[in-house]
């Protein structure tokens, strides 16, 4: 029986893609056939999950995978940074070190993919998410593929459909865009895991369902936000993935390490960059806000975080957050539009570690919520690394990019009210209860 939580987030689907019909391009074109299917498909993978007992057991069953291969995933950097790379509790650690012991597994999960990339498991699994989003949504191939892909890649989902990309619409662009933003790559998935599994036990096999949500989520915000007015050359065919397939598996090794050390590198960057310049936005409206409050005699906290945590607010109380943590839970998934999801997902886990996040329901509902790149440093590497492919769609994918962040926040929230629908506080798949 739902309660009045579970009915919140249920009625939180369809007031969010009421909000995205608000702000769409041509509101009397809707493919309703698409918005649908990928409303029933999440909603059927929620029940398949959380209340069906196979289900219930394939969700443990890759948690588990996931945080065993956590333990060889850290082996290499203890090698190479020594107890840097220990973690917090081990005995000889110098504390918690993002660089030294988070980061590396980044390569780590690079290779394994790419391993899998090269015995044909990935192209299968992307073809088989792909079919079913052509066939069931009525969408082109070329945006199915490249949504499949995202399910378990980042950026590099734009080479599986890289013969396509000077051919796609407009609408076929922003949804590419939006499922790259509303979803996360497998490869850093295990640095959210690293943060919350000592107070979220089954946060891998969460993230793994999140991720997948994320896809058709995507798809529906991105058609209502901006309907196909032309017909896509790839309509209702399904393609085969385009990649560059190595000679041998150690080629494949080597070129998925270098790929992982730039990704770690630009990973860096962007944290260094955006959490300094977020820093001195609080610091101008920390000293414009203080005068106000003392004028005023208000008493309004003045940074970015608490902006952001206001606007989204009315979006957290739609997910079914509990009112008495919505205002702390706003400000983790608001946040995250600037400083990425990864600071989103450490302020998570220092918030439930605090004691001001302490219910399960707002806890998963923020961890559904924050699984998606959905943020502008993300969504200037989608357009840079599709405009390399295809330097004459620069301007379009540009026209088009915040329309595909605003679908892609959509999507991430459309995503955490699904599983609110099906939250239950005796549920294992929650906190891991036997």
């Amino acid at each position: 029986m739902m309660s009045f939580g579970n009915f919140v987030s249920f009625a939180g689907i369809f007031i969010l893609t009421g909000v995205a019909w608000l702000f769409s391009t041509d509101r009397k074109n809707m493919n309703w056939h698409a918005i649908a299917w990928g409303i029933g498909l999440q909603l059927l993978f929620g029940l398949f999950i959380f209340v069906v007992p196979a289900g219930s057991k394939l969700f443990v069953i890759a948690n588990d995978l996931v945080v065993k291969l956590l333990g060889p995933a850290t082996e290499g950097g203890k090698f190479v940074f020594g107890p840097l790379a220990l973690s917090p509790g081990t005995p000889g650690s110098v504390g918690f070190i993002l660089a030294c012991q988070s980061l590396p597994t980044i390569i780590f999960f690079s290779a394994l993919m790419s391993i899998l990339y090269f015995y044909g498991i990935m192209p299968l699994l992307i073809r088989g998410f792909a079919w079913t989003f052509t066939r069931l949504m009525k969408v082109s191939g070329a945006e199915s593929l490249c949504t499949a892909a995202n399910i378990f890649v980042g950026v590099e989902s734009a080479f599986t459909i890289r013969p396509h990309i000077n051919e796609m619409t407009r609408s076929e662009l922003c949804t590419v865009l939006t499922a790259g933003m509303a979803t996360v790559a497998s490869s850093v998935m295990a640095l959210y895991v690293l943060f919350l599994r000592d107070r979220f036990p089954m946060i891998a096999g969460h993230l793994m369902s999140a991720s997948v949500l994320s896809a058709p989520a995507a798809i529906v915000m991105s058609k209502v936000l901006l309907p196909e007015n032309e017909t896509p050359v790839t309509l209702g065919k399904s393609i085969h993935p385009h990649y560059e397939k190595e000679s041998s598996v150690f080629e494949a090794i080597i070129n998925a390490s270098m790929a992982g050390a730039k990704m770690i590198v630009g990973i860096v960057a962007l944290l260094i960059a955006v959490l300094g310049l977020v820093a001195l936005l609080d610091l101008i409206l920390g000293g414009i806000g203080g005068r106000f409050n003392a004028i005023a005699g208000a008493h309004i906290g003045w940074s970015f975080r608490n902006l952001l945590g206001y606007v989204f607010y009315p979006f957290t109380l739609i997910c079914g957050v509990p009112l008495d943590e919505a205002m702390s839970i706003s400000r983790i998934i608001g946040e995250r539009l600037v400083v990425t999801e990864l600071t989103s997902y450490q302020d998570l886990a220092a918030a439930i570690a605090a004691g001001t996040v302490v219910h399960p329901r707002s806890i998963v509902i923020a961890t559904y919520a924050l699984c998606g790149f959905a943020h502008v440093a993300s969504m200037a590497i989608f357009i840079g690394g599709f405009a390399v492919l295809a330097p004459q769609k620069t301007k379009l994918l540009s026209g088009v990019g915040f329309r595909a962040l605003f679908a892609a926040t959509l999507a991430c929230l459309m995503t955490a009210c699904v599983a609110g629908t099906f939250f239950s506080d005796n549920s294992m798949l929650l906190l891991g209860k036997p």
